[in-house]
């Protein structure tokens, strides 16, 4: 239990919310989707087919969901190398 906590101390600080993080957001949330429609079976199955550019409801959260762990990743990456 104690190095769980003693592991606590050493998470790094991270970015405030800003417009480059934003666009980073963007950015890699775009790369999600156009990866999304050229890999996803049946883009407009479940309900609400056809909700955003052909893809349905069930595909547009999983492109969503993967767009933002992407973006993450990116976003902690990019502070931790100085970028952001």
């Amino acid at each position: 239990m104690l190095s769980l906590v003693a592991a606590a101390g050493v998470v790094p600080n991270t970015v405030t919310w800003g417009p480059n993080v934003a666009i980073v957001m963007i950015i890699c949330n775009l790369i999600a989707f156009a990866i999304g429609k050229q890999v996803i079976q049946i883009p407009d199955a479940g309900p609400a087919p056809g909700t955003f550019l052909g893809l349905g409801l069930p595909a547009l959260l999983g492109v969503t969901s993967l767009g933002h762990a992407i973006g993450v990743g990116a976003i902690l990456g990019l502070a931790n190398i100085g970028v952001l």
